[in-house]
């Protein structure tokens, strides 16, 4: 960590990025009074390759690493000493050297549906215009409605609505947690339960990455850990491990926990929503991790050679 600015805390240069960025840290200052002195925080902006280039699909340019590595790489060198993720964008695995030290409490994991003349995912109409870039988004629509045309649709939040007014598609979904985060309400949109739209591994959550040597960055990052969160999280990661997932299959999954039981619920899909496979596990919280693997281990099994090719 450097000394004029003890805490530097990379991050994306969108407005949400910047909104949870915010969030990181505010929650700093108020664990920590000396973090409210000027300069003790320094927020660094580092622009990704997923923020230049938004006209093709992310499993096109390679994932959704291309969302964190810049910051990664930033992390590594010594240019900053956190970075602050949405935790549905990082890779299944992390770089040696690095380790995701905290992460705040979880916003609301759904997902929305914004589709100005539907209500509904059933209600759209027949041949449908739909733009999403998830994959997961993609294969759990087309399992409900196969007729539905999925076209990519990128950009940010608000590029996202521009374009639906604009009529390029029918309908969009975003991440209800975004729209919180942004204190947008742009109305005309629909709530989707878990159990009609899954959620991303991840969906709601900010992580804070740093160092695995950096003992002060780690020691001030987990004053801020939300463990419920991070628990969830760890599990749904562990589901995504085991199935050696990336953006190019859809993998969706969401754990909850309640009175010390966690339970987790996760899908695997082709693209095209021709086959769709999904199990459930409820044990111990604290043994989410272990819960995940064997969800992931069980889909993995069931879905047979070529499902992730």
């Amino acid at each position: 960590m450097s000394g004029a600015a003890r805490l530097r805390i990379g991050t994306r240069g969108s407005a949400l990025a910047r909104a949870q960025t915010d969030l990181v840290c505010r929650a700093l200052a108020a664990a920590r009074a000396d973090l409210t002195e000027p300069g003790a925080l320094e927020v660094v902006v580092v622009r990704t390759t997923g923020d230049r280039v938004t006209d093709r699909p992310l499993a096109e340019l390679g994932g959704k690493g291309l969302f964190c590595k810049e910051l990664e790489s930033a992390l590594l060198e010594g240019r900053i000493d956190l970075a602050v993720h949405s935790m549905k964008d990082l890779p299944t695995w992390l770089p040696d050297g690095l380790v995701i030290g905290a992460m705040l409490e979880r916003e609301d994991v759904r997902d929305v549906l914004f589709a100005p003349q539907s209500g509904s995912i059933a209600g759209l109409p027949q041949g449908a215009v739909v733009g999403t870039a998830s994959l997961r988004r993609q294969a759990q629509l087309l399992v409900r409605r196969p007729d539905l045309r999925v076209v990519n649709f990128r950009g940010n939040v608000e590029t996202r609505l521009r374009k639906l007014a604009a009529g390029e598609v029918d309908a969009t979904l975003l991440a209800l947690a975004g729209l919180k985060r942004l204190s947008l309400d742009p109305g005309l949109k629909t709530v989707l339960a878990p159990e009609e739209m899954l959620p991303a591994v991840g969906q709601g959550a900010i992580g804070i990455e740093c160092r695995t040597a950096d003992e002060t960055a780690r020691a001030l990052i987990a004053a801020i850990d939300h463990p419920p969160t991070s628990v969830c999280v760890r599990a749904e990661r562990a589901l995504l491990a085991a199935l050696d997932g990336s953006c190019h299959t859809p993998i969706a999954g969401l754990a909850e926990t309640s009175r010390g039981t966690l339970r987790l619920r996760a899908l695997i899909a082709r693209p095209d929503g021709s086959q769709c496979l999904t199990t459930e596990r409820r044990g111990d919280a604290a043994s989410g991790e272990a819960l995940g693997r064997d969800a992931g281990e069980e889909l993995r099994g069931r879905a047979g050679p070529g499902f992730f090719d």
